[in-house]
Formats: C-alpha cells, sequence, structure tokens
C-alpha cells in the first residue's frame, strides 16, 4: 500500500502525516523487504513481523532466511527476541557478515554450537509433526466416532461394565469429549 501510494506520487511527507507516523519509519517500511529473499517474505507475508526482526533476517543469507522464516511460521513466534535467537543460532557460514563474528554476552561458543544443533533438532521433529499432523487426526477422529457408537449400544456398554470395568471410564470421557466437539 504504502509502495502503491509513493509510486502515484504521493509525497513522503503527506503520506507520513496520513499514516501518523514519521518520514524515517516511512522510509524503513519503503525498503522493509530489501534484502529479503523472495520464499521468506512470502512465507511472512501476512503475519505480524516487527521492522527488527526484518532487519534481523537481513543479516542472514536467503537459504537460512527461508529456514528463519519457515520457524517463525511453525512456532507461530513472529517477535524480534525470537529472530534474535534465530540469528544467534546461525551458523557463521549463512551470515552474511563473516568477518564480524557474533558476540552475545553471556553465551559461550559452546553454548552457541548447542543451540545451533538443538535448533536444527526442533526443525526436523516440527517438520515430522506437520507430516503426519493430518494422518493422525484422522485416526483420531475416526476411533473417537467408532468408539461413541460402541458406547451408545446398551448391551456393549453393560459387558463392558461387567467385564471390563477400567475400560468403561475411559470410553465414557472419550464419548463426553466428543459431545462437546460437536
Amino acid at each position: 500500500m504504502i509502495l502503491r501510494a509513493l509510486s502515484l506520487g504521493v509525497p513522503e511527507a503527506r503520506l507520513a502525516s496520513a499514516l501518523n507516523i514519521n518520514i524515517r519509519t516511512l522510509k524503513q517500511k519503503r525498503q522493509l523487504l530489501d534484502g529479503i529473499c523472495d520464499e521468506a517474505a512470502e512465507l511472512l507475508k501476512d503475519k505480524q513481523v516487527a521492522l527488527t526482526g526484518f532487519q534481523i533476517l537481513k543479516k542472514m543469507k536467503p537459504l537460512r532466511q527461508i529456514e528463519a522464516a519457515q520457524l517463525m511460521v511453525a512456532m507461530n513466534k513472529y517477535t524480534i527476541n525470537y529472530a534474535r535467537s534465530l540469528l544467534a543460532a546461525t551458523p557463521e557460514s549463512l551470515l552474511l557478515s563473516v568477518a564480524t563474528p557474533k558476540k552475545i554476552k553471556g553465551i559461550s561458543r559452546e553454548q552457541l554450537d548447542l543451540m545451533e544443533r538443538e535448533s536444527a533438532n526442533l526443525e526436523r521433529e516440527v517438520r515430522l509433526v506437520e507430516d503426519s499432523y493430518g494422518v493422525d487426526h484422522l485416526d483420531l477422529v475416526l476411533a473417537r466416532g467408532y468408539i461413541s457408537k460402541l458406547m451408545s449400544n446398551g448391551r456393549v456398554t453393560r459387558y463392558l461394565s461387567l467385564h471390563h470395568d477400567g475400560f468403561l471410564p475411559a470410553f465414557e470421557k472419550i464419548t463426553e469429549t466428543e459431545a462437546f466437539a460437536s
């Protein structure tokens, strides 16, 4: 919207006044995606990411920008501190300026290496869960429906209460959750 208004010839001062922001912020917003790869921008286009979050992403190479954007979306976390932690966990080979090594107060190089490994492991685990979530959810819905149908049969309920009284409360709880979900 800002870029469109500027391309139509609206003066920066007038646009800044209309949006109730200062001209510096307007210029930052105009250059928001400069240095951000298209894939990362596409992932974050409808998310509430702060200007500083994009500035942090700009310090990473495009491949890492995409990974960081995917992690932000997967964790539904777009805070500046989360972006900083992703930057801190980024290997130096994936940073744009390798000449200035990352130094964070109170964190040693070994701790950064551990964070990098843990971040990679977490990302793998999140992807595995995402891959199987749909199938697992369908299986649970079908199982809950089947148990509800069984529990609606008086003969089955009587049999369970006589011979398998340990299962009956658990099955009743499952059918109660279905009633709430409907």
